[in-house]
């Protein structure tokens, strides 16, 4: 069987979204999960697929992997979660592999299967066209869509007095930054850091940082008003890259010795260069953006003669059923202010919440898809 839902189509490389008309498988399969979508954020991964930055992409397709919802219906060996819970979507993982058992479901050894083949575990599509034309997924969750079809690993169930509009963002954007800092480089209370790129990955790694207690949280971006907004939300130092040069700065506000630990969230080559030069001795440095661009160094002279140390960090190296609920009582502490990023569009306005995202005028889209739905039902 199958129903029919409205969901933001990418037809091709670079085609705006267009808001089509398609069939939905409508009984899950084992370990499957049908979720009536509330709201999703708008991630810079979601236009790297658009625009095809990203890597191969089989179009047409849905993306949206920051979704927000209530569950419909659960397949055969779906446990702990039922009709009518309220989730977070996720990444997918396998749950099987050694990295998942080990509790890394982020470095899955069938994470690029799962999450970027565009299509389920069992190589069928969600989604097809009313002639049959089938339209691919995108981490198994494609929350551009007012249903869609996710697999249980996706899916992490929160209290319904929860709003559902705010959280979507969780799934993706501030859990890959707030991980990256709490799993990925662990920084030391009264350590120092330094974040390029205050977005929403940006965001969420300077509030897991001022958590984590570190001494000195320096945010580097060109947008003024970003700047601003980061010293809000705990940075300690706040450098203009247009109008200072970024690593001379850092330089002089930690004593000529450098960070403890450097994230780039921009993904530009010189950037990701000038975070490594930016490093004390011994020093980390995630480079967490999805880019095409390379990193470049002598490895002697500018990493191992310092012992300094340049760390792969996916998706925050998080257990999403773990750190979500954690990132939603941070939230409610006051702690992790992240809804103060977002601004929501109609699900109609897509094109124009992307292009917003793009340009750097809204640091987190949200769109509302079910604009009937209230907190707390």
């Amino acid at each position: 069987m199958t129903k029919t839902i409205t969901a933001a189509v990418i037809e091709a490389k670079n085609a705006d979204f267009k808001l089509e008309k398609l069939q939905l498988d409508d009984e899950p399969q084992a370990g499957e999960v049908l979720v009536k979508m509330v709201a999703s954020g708008i991630c810079h991964t979601d236009q790297a697929v658009r625009d095809g930055s990203a890597g191969a992409y089989p179009y047409p397709g849905v993306v949206g992997h920051e979704g927000a919802g209530i569950v419909e219906k659960v397949g055969i060996g779906v446990n702990n979660i039922k009709p009518g819970d309220h989730v977070i979507l996720s990444y997918d993982y396998d749950g099987t592999c050694e990295q998942c058992r080990t509790g890394h479901p982020s470095s899955c050894l069938n994470w690029a299967n799962l999450n970027t083949a565009g299509v389920r575990p069992n190589g069928e599509t969600p989604f097809h066209k009313e002639d049959g034309t089938p339209v691919h997924n995108f981490f198994n969750q494609s929350s551009f869509t007012t249903e869609t079809l996710v697999q249980a690993n996706n899916v992490t169930v929160i209290d319904k007095s929860i709003d559902l509009r705010k959280v979507g963002p969780l799934g993706c954007g501030f859990v890959t930054g707030s991980g990256t800092v709490f799993n990925g480089l662990k920084p030391e209370a009264g350590s120092t850091i330094a974040i390029v790129g205050t977005g929403a990955v940006g965001a969420g790694s300077l509030m897991a940082a001022s958590i984590r207690g570190c001494a000195k949280i320096i945010c580097v971006d060109i947008v003024d008003q970003r700047l601003e907004t980061a010293k809000e939300l705990g940075a300690t130092d706040v450098i203009n890259s247009k109008k200072d040069d970024w690593v001379a700065k850092i330089k002089e506000l930690t004593n000529q010795k450098g960070v403890d630990y450097a994230i780039d969230t921009t993904g530009r080559a010189e950037i990701m260069k000038q975070c490594v030069s930016a490093l004390a001795s011994g020093g980390h440095f995630a480079p967490i953006a999805v880019t095409a661009q390379t990193l470049e160094f002598m490895p002697w002279n500018e990493l191992t003669a310092e012992q300094k140390h340049v760390d792969g960090v996916l998706m925050g190296d998080a257990v999403p059923q773990i750190l979500l609920p954690q990132l939603v009582n941070y939230w409610q502490q006051g702690k992790f202010p992240f809804d103060k990023l977002e601004k929501v569009y109609n699900f109609d306005q897509i094109n124009e919440a992307n292009a917003d995202s793009n340009n750097g005028k809204v640091i987190k889209p949200v769109l509302i898809i079910d604009p009937e739905y209230q907190p707390g039902n």
